[in-house]
């Protein structure tokens, strides 16, 4: 009866649940990294307090948030920067991606060649950010929202979960209809 062990099943379960939860955990202590640098490691900056809020609503551990406090406010702590790409996806589809990285080089190359692997190339900025409106700290797409069904669905999906995997990316917003609100 190979294949039926209860263990081998809570095993993998729980290497599933690990990892997402690792790469959660992961992009809240970077944007409280950049967020502790602006504010010079006080907690009480509103931008900070709001990360770390954030990240105990995640369930985040309060050492890792203490660490990622200690190491934005240090002197050696490497420059993590914001950055923007823009892309059109299947059916004419607007993306936007917002990542933080330590290397703004690895991370475009490593962005270019997950959407190139799926058909999509990257647009020069500006290109798809008419397509959203900025509400609050986050994008909303504006009317009428793109339909997307059948491959180009799948297509779509497909692209969201392999930047969402991306160490590096924070949000990722659409103005496929169904998929709006999948940004932050």
């Amino acid at each position: 009866m190979s294949g039926h062990s209860k263990w081998s099943q809570i095993k993998r379960q729980k290497g599933v649940t690990d990892a997402a939860r690792s790469r959660e955990f992961t992009r809240y202590a970077r944007l409280i990294m950049v967020e502790s640098k602006k504010a010079a490691g006080n907690v009480t900056d509103p931008g900070l307090a709001a990360a770390i809020s954030r990240a105990k609503a995640a369930n985040m551990p309060k050492d890792n948030i203490e660490r990622a406090v200690a190491k934005g406010a240090s002197k050696d702590a490497s420059s993590m920067d914001a950055v923007q790409y823009e892309a059109y996806g299947p059916a004419g589809t607007a993306l936007i991606v917002n990542a933080l990285t330590d290397n703004k080089n690895r991370t475009t190359q490593e962005i270019k060649h997950l959407l190139s692997k799926q058909g999509v190339e990257l647009a020069t900025p500006g290109a798809a950010s008419w397509a959203f409106t900025k509400v609050g700290g986050s994008l909303a797409p504006n009317e009428p929202l793109v339909e997307a069904a059948g491959a180009d669905e799948e297509r779509l999906g497909s692209i969201l979960n392999s930047l969402d995997e991306h160490d590096d990316v924070q949000s990722v917003y659409t103005n496929a209809r169904g998929y709006e609100n999948i940004g932050d």
